[in-house]
C-alpha cells in the first residue's frame, strides 16, 4: 500500500520512503484529484447546456480601479496568519508533521511570529496591488456570467459541504469512537461516508445555484456524471493508501474465470496500510517481518478489495451516464437515474464491506444500505414524476 506519495513513489521509481513527501498523504491526494476530476466534467456539461440554450446568462456588475476592500485586506491576511505560521511550525516540527499533518493543520498549533509576517505581508500585498491599479474614477460594467463561469465556487461549495457532510456521517456510525475522542475523530484524516458528503454537498451547490437563480434540473443532469466520476476517482485513493474501507474476510480460492487476474484483485491483507494500527476490521493487523519503515502493519486475514470494485463499477455507471446525457431529454430524469444506479451499487457492495450495522425495525441494515433504498426509491418515485409531467404536456386535452 501506498500510505503516502514517498511510497507511491518507491513502488513507481524505488526512492526510499519516509522522506519529505510523506506530508502527502495519498488518500488525501486523490481526494483533491476526485474534485477536480469532478470540475472538470461538471464544466464540461454546464458548457453543453449553455451552447444549446438551457442556460441564460446572468447580469454581473463588476468595478474596476477601486481601492482594496477591509474585509478584502482582512480575509488576504488571514490565510497570510495561517500559511506563515502553520508553515514555519511545521518546518520547526517536521516528523511531527510528516507523521500526521492534520494534527498541525487542524489544530492550533502556530508560529505566531511568522503567522504575524505572513499576514501583514499578504494583506499589504493586496492593498498594494489594489491601489497600483486603482484609477481616478473606478469603472463599473457590466458582464454576462453562465452557471460554467462559476465552476470554481460551485466546486469549493461542494467540496467543504461533502467534506463536513462525510465525517457527520462518519461520527454518526462511529459514535462511541467520536466520543472517546471528539479531537482526534474530528480531525482525522479518515473516516469519511461518500453518502454522507453526497447529501450536504448537495445541499450546499443547491443553495448556492438558489442564491444566483441557476435551473436547478438541467443542472441536476449536469452534475450526475461529475459525482461519478469524483467518487470513482476517490476510491483510488481509498484502495491505494488502504484506508480501511475493505471488505470482509476473504479466504475462499480466487475463480477460475479470474485466473488470469493478480491475486490481490480477489483477496488482499493490504501491506503498509495507512492506518497503522493492530487494532482493525474486520481482524486484527500484525506486524509485517523486519519491516524498519514507518507503515509496517497488514491485515491478519486477507479481504476483499472492495475499493477496487467500486472503481469498476462506478467506471460502468459514468460510462451509462454519459453515453445518456444527450439522449435523455427530460430535464432532471438523468439526475434520478444516476441516483438508481449509485444507490445499487452501494447496496450490492455493502454485502461484502466491513460496516457498522444497525437494527431497522428488526432487519440488520449498514448505513449506506439505509440511505441506498431511501435513495432508490426517490429515484424511482422522481423518474415517473417528471416522464408524467412531460407526458402531460405533450398530451393533447380531450372535451
Amino acid at each position: 500500500m501506498y500510505p503516502d506519495l514517498s511510497y507511491l513513489f518507491h513502488g513507481l521509481i524505488g526512492t526510499a520512503p519516509d522522506n519529505w513527501l510523506s506530508i502527502f498523504k495519498t488518500f488525501g491526494f486523490f481526494l483533491a484529484i476526485a474534485f477536480l476530476a469532478s470540475a472538470i466534467v461538471f464544466s464540461i456539461e454546464l458548457r453543453r447546456k449553455a451552447q444549446e440554450g438551457v442556460y441564460q446568462p446572468d447580469k454581473v456588475t463588476v468595478t474596476e480601479g477601486a481601492p482594496a476592500g477591509i474585509m478584502e485586506i482582512a480575509m488576504n491576511a488571514l490565510v497570510g496568519l495561517l500559511l506563515g505560521g502553520k508553515g514555519w511550525y511545521a518546518a520547526q516540527h517536521f516528523e511531527a508533521f510528516r507523521h500526521d499533518p492534520a494534527s498541525v493543520i487542524l489544530s492550533g498549533k502556530i508560529a505566531w511570529g511568522a503567522g504575524i509576517v505572513g499576514a501583514l505581508a499578504l494583506g499589504g500585498l493586496t492593498w498594494w496591488d489594489a491601489r497600483r491599479k486603482q484609477k481616478a474614477t473606478p469603472v463599473v460594467r457590466t458582464v454576462t456570467v453562465f452557471p460554467h463561469d462559476r465552476i470554481s465556487e460551485l466546486t469549493v461549495w461542494a467540496a467543504v459541504g461533502g467534506i463536513v457532510g462525510a465525517k457527520l456521517f462518519d461520527l454518526f456510525d462511529n459514535w462511541e469512537s467520536f466520543l472517546n475522542d471528539p479531537i482526534g475523530s474530528l480531525t482525522s484524516g479518515g473516516g469519511l461516508a461518500f453518502f454522507g458528503g453526497l447529501v450536504l454537498g448537495f445541499l450546499a451547490v443547491v443553495a448556492y445555484m438558489y442564491r444566483h437563480k441557476i435551473p436547478f434540473w438541467p443542472t441536476a443532469d449536469a452534475v450526475s456524471p461529475a459525482l461519478a466520476t469524483g467518487y470513482g476517482v476517490g476510491r483510488i485513493g481509498c484502495q491505494l493508501s488502504g484506508d480501511g474501507d475493505w471488505g470482509i474476510v476473504n479466504n475462499a480460492p480466487k475463480p477460475g474465470w479470474m485466473g488470469f487476474l493478480p491475486d490481490w484483485m480477489w483477496s488482499y491483507n493490504y501491506p503498509h496500510n495507512v492506518l497503522n494500527t493492530p487494532h482493525t476490521d474486520p481482524v486484527p493487523s500484525v506486524g509485517i517481518e523486519n519491516c524498519t519503515w514507518d507503515y509496517c502493519y497488514q491485515l491478519s486475514e486477507p479481504v476483499f478489495p472492495t475499493p477496487l470494485y467500486e472503481i469498476l463499477m462506478m467506471s460502468v455507471v459514468v460510462g451509462i451516464l454519459w453515453m445518456l446525457r444527450k439522449r435523455i431529454k427530460i430535464q432532471g430524469l438523468l439526475f434520478f437515474v444516476y441516483l438508481a444506479l449509485t444507490a445499487v451499487e452501494r447496496f450490492i457492495i455493502e454485502k461484502i464491506r466491513v460496516n457498522v450495522v444497525h437494527d431497522v425495525f428488526g432487519v440488520k441494515m449498514t448505513q449506506a444500505e439505509i440511505i441506498s433504498v431511501a435513495l432508490f426509491l426517490i429515484a424511482v418515485a422522481g423518474a415517473i414524476f417528471l416522464i408524467r409531467k412531460e407526458k402531460s404536456k405533450t398530451t393533447s386535452p380531450t372535451e
